[in-house]
């Protein structure tokens, strides 16, 4: 046998279909030309892998192969005269060529379909048939560039009212590129932004890929989120607490003054409404303050004796509610 398909594919005689199609994904991203241009083998390689993938993954051409190795082409070539189910097949110089062949199924809707280039008028041009002097629309065909993941972390005021970060890439060929990030308001830890066009350039002129960039936000000493609300601890005297006050808050759209009614205690939740998360389009959230009572650090026993004269003139069990 003068050429072992089997082993072209590196699979074994009694593989499956899908270990088939599986073995030529792989070997043809590996062996593109397009993707391998300095490569000078790698035409090649991918003729001889499209030609053993053209007869392994048709069922009666295999059995035929199967059958007849390497004396397979002349037993086709006296049956029918065609390859079964539509598909003309015939041997060229450049290799096997077959028409009417969707390579999307392969590679994905990203490589493009039979409009205007991508991988079915990438094989075309390999081929040396008419498919491989021309597009369908005449154009030669472009491979995208390749996408990139990365990530950035951003803080908590960045991620709640917007802004803008840098981010530093590092590109195949070894340069950092340093891209300015527009943060929308109101992105969640964890959310991806897509960076159009700052991925890695084509190899073959066409468009570059893109960056999909995930999103982290970094925690606040104070503040937390919950959807669009925010909570934040505010700390009170004692005596502001007891009597009442007006506490000055800082939000995200500023300082709020915050009105503590008279005998407020800790763990009370006052709401801000309007002063959350703003996101664009939609109505912003709360703001929670908790009220956290203070003493100070250093208290006499005299004190701490008018403190226990005032608890006993209204005994409460603070904890009566308190239950896993």
């Amino acid at each position: 046998m003068s050429e072992d398909y089997y082993k072209t594919l590196e699979v074994a005689r009694d593989a499956s279909q899908d270990d088939i199609q599986k073995a030529y994904r792989r070997l043809a991203r590996k062996f593109h030309p397009d993707l391998h241009p300095d490569d000078k083998t790698a035409k090649k390689k991918f003729q001889e892998v499209q030609g053993a993938f053209d007869v392994l993954n048709d069922p009666k051409k295999r059995e035929m192969y199967d059958r007849y190795g390497s004396s397979y082409e002349s037993a086709a070539a006296a049956g029918a005269g065609a390859a079964p189910g539509g598909a003309q097949w015939r041997t060229a110089p450049g290799g096997p060529e077959f028409e009417n062949v969707d390579f999307s199924q392969f590679f994905g809707d990203r490589f493009g379909g039979d409009e205007g280039g991508g991988f079915s008028s990438i094989f075309g041009n390999l081929g040396g048939g008419r498919a491989g002097k021309q597009s369908r629309r005449g154009r030669a065909a472009q491979t995208p560039g390749a996408d990139l993941e990365s990530k950035i972390e951003v803080s908590f005021e960045t991620a709640v009212v917007g802004g803008k970060a840098q981010l530093s890439v590092q590109r195949g060929t070894g340069k950092v590129d340093t891209i300015d990030v527009k943060i929308p308001a109101g992105i969640e830890d964890g959310k991806k932004i897509r960076l159009r066009g700052q991925g890695e350039p084509s190899p073959s002129g066409g468009p570059s890929g893109d960056i999909l960039l995930t999103v982290h936000v970094a925690p606040h000493p104070f503040f937390r989120r919950r959807g669009d609300d925010l909570d934040v601890r505010v700390p009170v005297t004692l005596l502001e607490a007891a009597e009442g006050a007006k506490v000055d808050v800082p939000t995200p759209r500023g300082t709020v003054t915050l009105r503590i009614p008279p005998k407020t205690s800790s763990g009370a939740k006052l709401r801000v409404k309007g002063h959350g998360v703003a996101k664009s389009g939609k109505t912003p959230g709360d703001l929670y303050a908790e009220i956290a009572i203070m003493l100070p650090k250093q208290l006499s026993a005299d004190d701490i004796e008018q403190i226990r004269a005032m608890c006993q003139k209204g005994p409460i069990d603070p904890r009566a509610e308190l239950r896993w």
